[in-house]
C-alpha cells in the first residue's frame, strides 16, 4: 500500500486473480481430476500457492503428471462459469461502466481464463495467464470434419509457452506491463503468495479468502475479504462513485459485508478513511 490518502480514492484499475478468486476452483486441479491425477497435483498446487516452493518448479510439472487433451483443458473453462464467485459479472459490469479498466492476471492455463474472463465481461486484451502447446497429430487428427474452430479435440499437451506467469515474481512483471500502458490508481485482488508478493506494484492489495485461506496473505494484506462474496470490491474500488442506480444492490451488499465485519482492515486508519468517506456518508 501507499501513502494513505485523506479521502478514499477511486481506481482506474482492477487487477484480478481468477482461481479461488473469480472462481471457486483451481483450474489446474480441476484439470487433475478430468485426467484422473488429482491426488497427485494438489498436494504440489497447495504448496506451491503457500509459498512453501517456487511456482516454476511445479508449474510444468503438474501438466506432464496430467497430460490433457485440449478437450480436456477447454472443458475447465465451464467449470470457472459454473463456479463463479458470488456478485463477480456484477462487480465487472459496474466498476467497466464507472470508466475503471478490468484485467485478470493469473498463473492458470490462458485458453480456459481468457474464455472464462470474456464470459465475465473482460476485454481479451485483458486477460493474461499462461499459454499451453498441444500436438495436433493426435488420434485421427484427419478428421478435420469432427474438429470445432480447426482444433483437434484429442491434440495431448506438449508444454507451456514461455509465460513469466509460470513463474516467481511473474504477477509483478505483468502488472508493470499494464501500469505501463494504461494510467491510473491500481487495486489488486487475489488470494495466494503469487498475488500477495506483487502488492508493492499496486496502490492497494486486497487478498481474497472467501475459498480458501491462505494464513499469510490474511495477516499481512491491507485489506482482507472473509466471505465467499466479491461484492465488497465495488465500494473498496469506487468509493461513493460506486452506488449508482444500475449497481445499488451489489454496492449494498458490499457495503453490508464491510460493515458487519466480513471484510477487515489491517491499518486502522485505512479503515478510518473508508469509514469517514463512505460508510458514514
Amino acid at each position: 500500500m501507499h501513502d494513505l490518502p485523506a479521502v478514499w480514492p477511486t481506481t482506474d484499475l482492477i487487477i484480478f486473480d481468477c482461481d479461488s478468486t473469480l472462481s471457486s476452483i483451481e483450474g489446474i486441479d480441476e484439470l487433475a481430476r478430468l485426467t484422473g491425477k488429482q491426488d497427485d497435483i494438489a498436494v504440489l498446487t497447495k504448496r506451491a500457492m503457500e509459498g512453501d516452493i517456487p511456482l516454476e518448479s511445479v508449474y510444468g510439472k503438474r501438466l506432464d503428471i496430467s497430460k490433457p487433451t485440449l478437450a480436456q483443458v477447454e472443458q475447465v473453462a465451464q467449470l470457472y462459469a459454473d463456479t463463479t464467485m458470488p456478485h463477480a459479472r456484477e462487480v465487472i459490469s459496474a466498476l467497466q461502466a464507472a470508466g475503471s479498466k478490468v484485467f485478470i492476471v493469473s498463473g492458470g492455463l490462458y485458453e480456459p481464463v481468457r474464455r472464462f474472463g470474456e464470459w465475465l465481461g473482460v476485454p481479451r486484451a485483458h486477460i493474461h495467464a499462461v499459454k499451453m502447446q498441444f500436438d495436433q497429430l493426435a488420434g485421427e487428427w484427419w478428421r478435420y470434419w469432427e474438429q470445432p474452430g480447426g482444433k483437434n479435440p484429442n491434440a495431448n499437451y506438449m508444454a507451456i509457452s514461455t509465460s513469466p506467469l509460470a513463474g516467481t515474481n511473474g504477477k509483478n512483471l505483468v502488472i508493470d506491463q499494464i501500469r505501463a500502458a494504461h494510467r491510473g490508481r491500481a487495486m489488486l485482488i487475489g488470494d495466494g503468495m503469487s498475488d500477495f508478493e506483487a502488492h508493492p506494484h499496486v496502490d492497494l492489495f486486497v487478498g481474497f479468502g472467501g475459498v480458501v485461506t491462505r494464513e499469510r496473505v490474511q495477516h499481512e494484506s491491507p485489506i482482507y475479504i472473509t466471505t465467499p462474496s466479491l461484492a465488497s470490491i465495488l465500494p473498496l474500488a469506487l468509493g461513493l462513485r460506486g452506488n449508482t442506480a444500475a449497481s445499488k444492490m451489489t454496492y449494498d451488499a458490499g457495503l453490508h459485508e464491510i460493515a458487519s465485519g466480513a471484510v477487515t482492515f489491517q491499518d486502522p486508519a485505512l479503515k478510518a478513511v473508508f469509514d469517514s468517506t463512505v460508510l458514514t456518508t
